[in-house]
């Protein structure tokens, strides 16, 4: 048997535990942050491949969860965290805009619930 977290049997979950244990609260929320901004920006078509990935109905759904991760998260994390993070949600919260066929209206775009409308 390995010492590896992953073994034959699966992955050793006390050692998965034991690791999570030693991040810090602020860590956690901004590193699945910056994921769902990360795959947000991939679905709605901002990377290399742009359009080989573009998916406006899975973006809408990773802008919406990261809007409400950081309006929930924003008292949690210092506004050092989560001002960098407004503004890369807001950034996607354009991009949606611009590649969307049909504008939602203001203050229906995803995330906007919790932002509030974002006009270009």
């Amino acid at each position: 048997m390995s010492d590896t977290p992953e073994s034959a049997e699966g992955p050793d979950f006390d050692e998965m535990t034991r690791d999570i244990a030693e991040v810090p609260a602020v860590e956690v929320i901004v590193t699945v942050a910056v994921n769902l901004m990360s795959a947000a920006a991939v679905k709605l078509g901002l990377t290399e491949e742009g359009e080989k990935h573009k998916d406006l109905d899975e973006a809408r759904k990773l802008v919406h969860a990261l809007a409400g991760l950081l309006d929930a998260g924003a008292t949690e994390i210092s506004s050092f965290h989560a001002a960098p993070l407004r503004d890369g949600l807001k950034s996607l919260q354009l991009a949606f805009r611009e590649a969307s066929i049909v504008p939602d209206d203001p203050g229906q775009g995803p995330g906007e619930k919790y932002t509030g409308p974002v006009y270009g």
